[in-house]
């Protein structure tokens, strides 16, 4: 027992000899207080017994992993081999030097069980109430909403025969024309196995893209509210009720987005839910913007753009747009974690900021 509380104490003067320059994780463990996310996730989670008879790992761990992941853009095999060769990285996990790390296919495992149960958002947001409590997120003001395109690699190959919908067309699609689609989506999973069957085309500024939309709301710093996800040629102007039902009611006082939300259902919305209408005109055939519109569109570019450049932020340290998975549901799992890891980033400036104010 002694011999063991020496190796102990050997270790773990080891680690914090060189973790020391490794700030960025020790900066998040100062700032969140992990238990209430561990709770959360141990609801969704139960630790039992792993195929070989030993004990499962710990939720919160496997979460971690998650972070590192999205934070260095890694593989589950890359996170694995993170944990086993980065001292910083095994100290943010909780573990030591005589623990074993969670190999990849637990991490994958725990991921599906995170999406299967639908926890993401609840894991985000129960994160932004800490964020808004320690004033790093500010819990009252407007809601900036965008979309953006997460491309899937997992597209057809050859010449595709289905009906690639545009933005502008999205909207006059019929029932019939949607089953149509739903139905050659089988016909081309059966012919093509590795093939994302639920992404859909989206021809936008001339390019065609195959995947999902990402729709998200900020506040005035950019700080991701929610997240929603769609299909790729779900028009931007569907996402905004969706989203907007997931930012909590004080961030509802006005709402930011350029013209791509500017549809008379939209409108009529903001209006019964009383939220200021902040949203870009768009002009229209033989009706072009008034003076006063373009006028109008300038001063929303100025509030709007932080929400631009998250997603800006989110694709230069994460690699955001591009699918790492198979299917919508696990691709707004990766969506959330996206928003998740870019509060933390952006938390960790912003407190140091302040405190060398």
């Amino acid at each position: 027992m002694i011999k063991n509380n020496i190796q102990m104490s050997f270790s773990q003067a080891y680690v914090e000899r060189h973790t020391r320059k490794n700030t960025f994780l020790r900066q998040i463990d100062q700032i969140i207080d992990w238990q209430p996310l561990e709770k959360e996730i141990n609801k969704v989670y139960k630790k039992g017994q792993s195929v070989d008879g030993r004990p499962s790992y710990s939720g919160l761990i496997l979460f971690k992993m998650l972070l590192l992941e999205t934070w260095y853009n890694l593989s589950d095999p890359g996170v694995e081999d993170l944990v086993n060769d980065s001292l910083g990285a095994l100290r943010f996990c909780g573990l030591t030097l005589e623990d074993d790390v969670p190999d990849h296919s637990t991490v994958s495992r725990f991921r599906s069980e995170l999406v299967r149960k639908k926890a993401h958002d609840r894991l985000l947001r129960k994160i932004n109430d800490q964020l808004k409590q320690k004033g790093i997120m500010i819990n009252q003001g407007s809601a900036k909403i965008d979309a953006s395109i997460t491309d899937s690699p997992f597209s057809p190959k050859g010449k595709t025969t289905y009906e690639v919908a545009s933005d502008r067309k999205e909207d006059e699609r019929k029932d019939e024309d949607k089953q149509k689609e739903e139905d050659q989506q089988v016909e081309l999973k059966k012919k093509q196995p590795g093939v994302d069957s639920e992404a859909r085309w989206l021809k936008k500024a001339g390019k065609l893209h195959y995947g999902f939309k990402k729709h998200i709301a900020t506040d005035d710093e950019g700080m991701v509210e929610a997240v929603h996800t769609t299909t790729a040629n779900e028009h931007d102007s569907k996402g905004l009720n969706p989203v907007m039902k997931k930012v909590s009611r004080e961030k509802k006082t006005a709402v930011f987005g350029d013209k791509g939300f500017k549809v008379p259902d939209n409108d009529t919305l903001l209006r019964e839910e009383k939220i200021k209408n902040r949203i870009q005109h768009k002009a229209y055939r033989n009706k072009p913007l008034t003076v006063w519109q373009i006028r109008f569109n300038k001063l929303i570019s100025r509030e709007r753009y932080v929400v631009e450049r998250t997603f800006g932020g989110m694709s230069r340290w994460f690699g955001a747009g591009i699918a790492r998975y198979r299917g919508q549901a696990k691709t707004h799992g990766q969506h959330v974690m996206e928003a998740i890891a870019y509060n933390l980033k952006r938390a960790t400036g912003l407190v140091w900021a302040k405190c060398a104010q």
